[in-house]
């Protein structure tokens, strides 16, 4: 069982498409997964409603939960099924907070710009505060939304800079900013069950999934 935070304070950075591509891929796999949309915008709830209305399978559950109560919900909620995906919204909120301290992992979705790396110092304070209610907690970074474009080097230049803090390690794999993940946010898919398939979001995706879910 794993209970896994797709959260930050930044805006746009993609934690909704993160969030629900990897529920897919978890329910593909076979496990029980449910999506627990705690961000006021519902993304995640839609697009699970998209699937449902589609009959697409495997169904991915999804509920929406706000307030103070979420991390008794999320603890509750942890028995009844195998996995647990929350997407949480940029902003640094209660639900992020109480997310932090009932998550085994958050997985920080940055775009690879000055501008999402100045917001890792707060979530490096978040992670840290949260840690002291909850010592297993590991926080990771993913590059999000990065350039398709090879000659461009903000990759490159953002990973320098993510080496100062504390308590966020940083993932290996980069998700770059491709129009299959959108079309497949449009119908409630993954970008692996979209048809025709874009073959490089998918093992984005699944190179994530893999360095997230690693023998689980």
């Amino acid at each position: 069982m794993s209970i896994l935070l797709i959260g930050g304070e930044k805006g746009g950075t993609g934690k909704t498409t993160l969030a629900v591509n990897l529920a897919a891929l978890r329910a593909l796999a076979g496990r029980d997964v449910l999506l627990i949309d705690t961000d006021i915008q519902a993304s995640a709830s839609y697009w699970a409603q998209s699937r449902d209305e589609a009959g697409t399978q495997p169904r991915v559950a999804c509920i929406q939960k706000f307030g103070k109560g979420l991390q008794t919900e999320v603890r509750d909620l942890a028995k009844r099924y195998q996995d647990l995906i929350i997407d949480a919204g940029g902003r640094d909120s209660l639900e992020l907070r109480a997310a932090l301290v009932a998550a085994e992992r958050v997985y920080i979705p940055i775009q690879p710009s000055q501008f999402d790396i100045w917001t890792l110092g707060r979530m490096d304070d978040l992670v840290k505060t949260a840690q002291g209610f909850n010592p297993d907690l590991r926080a990771w970074v993913v590059i999000s939304r990065a350039s398709t474009n090879p000659s461009v080097s903000e990759v490159a230049e953002a990973r320098s800079l993510l080496a100062d803090f504390e308590h966020l390690s940083l993932s290996p794999a980069v998700i770059r900013d491709r129009i299959a993940y959108r079309k497949a946010a449009r119908d409630g898919l993954s970008v692996e069950e979209l048809k025709p398939g874009d073959s490089k979001a998918a093992e984005e995706l699944r190179a994530l999934f893999r360095e997230v879910f690693d023998g689980e």
